[in-house]
């Protein structure tokens, strides 16, 4: 049966459009409630959703690059953690030779010795251990790390040195001259690398504090966009509920309207 074979009132007609408009406002506000978001998707707001879209997809991606720049600064700490140990081998290292150069016991002097060749072999070990899931500072490794959206976009090389025994230029044979060990020549060798490892030390320091300071950035950034994303979608609570109470009311007074409306027609059935 077609719509138009039914008769309805002007009255009727009208409260009956009323109440579907309601019926409407009311599914709309109640996913706005639900979801807390008054713009769901492009049809409730193009312009707003898909500036918000863009936003929240920029945040994820500064959010993926901050887990980059956690395991960066693990890494530095690594390395710099290799320094501070290598560094106390250094100046045993270094007490060994001036010992073994103050006496005339060669039993103590090749006990020295012995000594002084363990520990530049730790030196060495020491540093190749230095490494942070597959990437050493003290062995020539190299670090990148992206700070931007894009890659390419923003971003900081740390090149490695090489913290060895003979990268130091502190191995037995370089630095142990004679059978007492010369401990003038050697605490040259020694001072040498421990000014070298001093300005490694310094370097990863700089590089760190970079790090970190993009760290706290990124976190604002992130912080930033997710909130600017937020105000171009998330609905007022306060006054969707404010909307679903008067809605409610509307449409029950709508009903109300509907019946009295109808009440006409109905009185035909009296003459009956």
């Amino acid at each position: 049966m077609a719509i138009n074979d039914i008769s309805l009132t002007s009255g009727m007609r009208n409260n009956l459009l009323a109440l579907q408009q309601t019926s409407s406002a009311v599914s709309q506000t109640q996913q706005r409630l639900s979801s807390g978001k008054k713009v769901n998707s492009a049809l409730d707001n193009p312009t707003n959703f898909f500036a918000a879209q863009s936003e929240t997809q920029r945040a994820s991606d500064l959010n993926d690059r901050k887990d980059g720049m956690s395991e960066a600064v693990q890494t530095i700490q690594a390395a710099n953690a290799g320094i501070t140990g290598i560094t106390a081998l250094i100046q045993s290292a270094k007490g060994l030779a001036s010992q073994a150069a103050s006496t005339n016991d060669t039993t103590a002097q090749a006990t020295y010795y012995s000594q002084f060749l363990s520990i530049t072999s730790q030196i060495t070990t020491l540093a190749s251990d230095s490494g942070y899931r597959g990437t050493n500072l003290l062995t020539n490794g190299t670090l990148s790390i992206e700070f931007g959206q894009k890659t390419g976009d923003s971003n900081l090389t740390i090149n490695g040195v090489n913290g060895s025994a003979a990268g130091l230029g502190v191995s037995a044979s370089a630095t142990w001259v004679g059978s007492t060990g010369n401990a003038t020549s050697t605490s040259a060798f020694m001072d040498n690398a421990l000014s070298t490892l001093r300005s490694n030390a310094s370097t990863l320091a700089s590089n760190l504090s970079v790090i970190t300071t993009r760290q706290d950035f990124t976190t604002s950034m992130i912080n930033t966009l997710q909130t600017g994303a937020d105000n171009l979608t998330l609905a007022d609570m306060n006054q969707e509920s404010a909307n679903m109470l008067a809605l409610q009311t509307r449409q029950s007074l709508g009903t109300t309207a509907l019946s009295l409306s109808s009440q006409a027609a109905q009185s035909v059935l009296k003459l009956f």
